[in-house]
């Protein structure tokens, strides 16, 4: 039977029919995964819809957010003062400086402004909720101040004390008082948070500057300020002194510095106090007018040409939580509605979101995935509840931005797709032009082979010559040929460097040992320094001996842990560093402190103690001592030795006790070499693990301290 002369048509099929399936699989997974995209995002979206609404909610029943409602269109004006809002509160109690300053932090009514110097001031200016607590305008901000000088009762000169001047402009009218400082005649109470308290007495000021001889009965102030410290005066020059003074708090602080002043006003406003009284029943509260109502504050320091400490009308006020907050909240689509309960509009907010480039095609695609439920409007409402009154909250959302959100991605996952189509359909080329072209030739040339065999010749010749070098089949095999020689070759060097190594420590720790043993005979005494040492390199040997790496040799080592007298222990390795080239080691224990038993080899921990002096050592100031300590803690005893020198770098410190990691900074030293290995820490942090205990490096102020940690016996 003669051979076919090209691929059957049933290959052909499966391979082209194949990257068919592979492509249309692509485009299927891609909608399947843009329709679940559909369906979580629908979901998302309805679950964050709720929490959306329920967040502003929690906002808005804050008296934060309540100020916002009560109030919202109170974005302060700048360089003309304040205009009061109505606060959630039927009133201040202005005389409690505590509870004043809860109202206001709660309420969030206080207005920021810059100072110069990196300052800060505040004042809020509002009126009750209710107007059964009278018709009053409150007034409360805090300055930083230098130490406040106070009227003298009687002096008509007012100018010579601190003072707060209140400008109020309503329905026409401008009214001014001047309120001087006036401090008790008893001082603060020992172990008080205050370094000067005292009174506003307020003044009706005309607009000449001249002040009434009496003080306005219903005017009441007051004025605290803080012990604490906030900075040096302006222009002052021991900036030391008010550092001090703002760290040590006490009442004894130079007045070199500056110290937060709170000051609380309640302002007497007349055609308020008439309106009560003649239309009780009627009467409009808050004010229609209260938006066009603006208050003026100035805290004057002591002289008539003086600069305010701080004027309301001036520099940039930093509004406080608005209304307009809540559009961060919202998604793109989403609109929240606020109204009263008698139908007023009081805001409406809409979700903004920047544009973002998508294909039409894209949205069209999007738009025909069905999904159950998609065109069901999403509507929830909310009511919240203040002293004013109810306000109703109507949150739309829209669940076509879930479709413009979903055909942004999808824009950007398109270029994915295409690429993968188009990789299909370049591989499918390569395969119908690289391989199977080449396959039919080796397929006609085989059919060759056969008719050969059935004729007369009795030569059979297959000719791949030209194939060798242009198939990517033959060139693959030549190079997987060579490649797998040249690993055999490899593998074969690597089996004799290894026994060379071998016979080298075999060699090394031949040689080595019969001196020792020599060494050992002659100081065979255990009250001889050389004996332990001549044992630590016997043992050291025994480790390596042998072995094909010494990370290998010590990773294998078994120790004899048994226990060991820790404090008699230390006093030995203080005693003999000196023997060991490192000197001035200090052990911080009693000469007769007691036995501390731990579970020790004694000299696998003096190998590890001794590696850890050695860098210490390397390391420290030249003439500083090496500190030993004994700590006691829950997992057993730690073993600490601190030196005073250089840390060790932050990209070192989790590598330090990894073998062949070293910080070469001791090169150049007198004395030292400057090459090193990286051994000792490792080693020391094997013997530890092998001991049950642990090794630890830390960075101290001062120098490094490393940290054994031992388990007790």
């Amino acid at each position: 039977m003669l051979l076919p002369t090209r691929i059957p048509l049933r290959l052909r099929v499966f391979f082209r029919g194949a990257f068919a399936l592979l492509a249309l699989a692509t485009v299927g997974l891609a909608l399947s995964v843009l329709l679940e995209e559909k369906i979580q995002g629908l979901q998302a979206y309805t679950q964050g819809f709720a929490k959306t609404l329920g967040q502003i909610s929690a906002r808005l029943r804050h008296p934060t957010g309540q100020l916002a409602l009560l109030n919202p269109a109170m974005a302060p004006p700048p360089g003309v003062g304040l205009r009061p809002v109505v606060l959630p509160f039927s009133a201040i109690d202005f005389d409690d400086r505590t509870k004043v300053q809860q109202a206001v932090e709660m309420a969030g009514c206080g207005v920021r402004y810059a100072l110069p110097g990196g300052q800060e001031a505040q004042l809020c200016v509002a009126i009750g909720s209710s107007p059964l607590a009278g018709g009053f305008i409150y007034a409360v901000g805090s300055v930083p101040s230098p130490a406040l000088v106070a009227r003298r009762v009687g002096e008509r000169d007012l100018s010579a004390a601190h003072r707060v001047r209140v400008t109020l402009q309503m329905r026409g009218q401008t009214s001014r008082w001047m309120a001087p400082f006036e401090a008790p005649t008893e001082p603060p109470a020992a172990g008080s948070s205050l370094a000067q308290r005292g009174r506003l007495t307020g003044f009706v000021e005309a607009e000449d500057g001249q002040t009434a001889d009496k003080p306005v009965r219903d005017f009441r102030g007051w004025l605290w300020r803080d012990l604490r410290c906030l900075g040096p005066l302006p222009g002052a020059v021991d900036m030391a002194s008010a550092a001090s003074a703002a760290s040590v708090g006490s009442a004894a602080e130079p007045e070199d510095c500056l110290r937060q002043a709170f000051f609380s006003v309640r302002l007497p406003v007349e055609v308020f106090r008439d309106d009560l009284q003649t239309r009780r029943a009627q009467i409009v509260w808050p004010p229609q007018d209260l938006d066009r109502m603006l208050l003026r504050v100035q805290v004057l320091p002591p002289g008539a040409e003086s600069a305010p400490l701080f004027d309301s009308a001036q520099g940039e006020p930093t509004a406080p939580f608005s209304l307009q907050a809540l559009q961060s909240l919202l998604l793109p689509g989403e609109t929240l509605n606020i109204r009263t309960a008698n139908g007023a509009q009081v805001a409406e907010l809409s979700g903004h979101a920047p544009p973002e480039p998508s294909a039409p095609l894209m949205d069209a695609l999007i738009r025909r995935l069905p999904v159950e439920g998609y065109d069901t409007p999403l509507v929830a409402r909310e009511t919240i509840t203040t002293s004013l009154g109810r306000y109703e909250l109507t949150l739309t959302g829209d669940v076509r931005s879930v479709n413009r959100q979903l055909s942004v991605v999808a824009t950007r996952v398109a270029g994915f797709v295409g690429a993968m189509l188009l990789a299909v359909l370049l591989t499918w080329l390569a395969i119908e032009l690289r391989i199977i072209r080449r396959i039919t030739v080796l397929t006609q040339r085989a059919a060759l082979v056969s008719r050969e065999v059935k004729g007369p010749t009795s030569e059979i010749r297959l000719d791949v010559a030209d194939l060798r070098g242009a198939d990517e089949l033959g060139l693959l095999a030549g190079t997987l040929g060579d490649l797998m020689q040249r690993v055999n070759d490899d593998v074969r060097r690597e089996h004799l460097r290894v026994q060379q190594e071998k016979d080298q420590w075999h060699a090394v720790g031949h040689e080595i040992m019969s001196p020792l043993q020599s060494l050992m005979v002659l100081h065979a005494q255990a009250d001889d320094p050389s004996h332990r040492y001549i044992h630590r390199m016997q043992q050291a040997i025994k480790v390596l001996y042998g072995q094909a790496s010494p990370t290998e040799a010590f990773e294998a080592t078994t120790l004899g842990v048994q226990a060991l007298d820790l404090m008699a222990f230390l006093r030995q390795v203080a005693q003999n560093a000196p023997h060991a080239g490192i000197e001035r080691v200090h052990l911080d224990a009693a000469h007769d402190a007691p036995p501390l038993w731990v579970r020790a080899d004694e000299y696998a921990l003096e190998d590890a103690v001794t590696h850890v002096l050695t860098n210490a050592d390397r390391f420290r100031h030249p003439g500083t001592a090496i500190e030993l300590r004994c700590v006691l803690t829950a997992q057993g005893v730690e073993v600490q030795i601190s030196n005073q020198g250089p840390g060790v770098p932050q990209d070192l410190l989790g590598r330090v006790f990894d073998y062949g990691v070293s910080q070469d900074t001791g090169a150049g030293r007198e004395g030292q070499d400057a090459s090193h290995r990286g051994q000792g820490l490792f080693v020391a942090r094997t013997y530890m693990a092998k001991m049950g205990g642990t090794i630890t490096l830390h960075n101290q102020a001062d120098g490094v301290r490393v940290c054994l940690g031992l388990l007790l016996a």
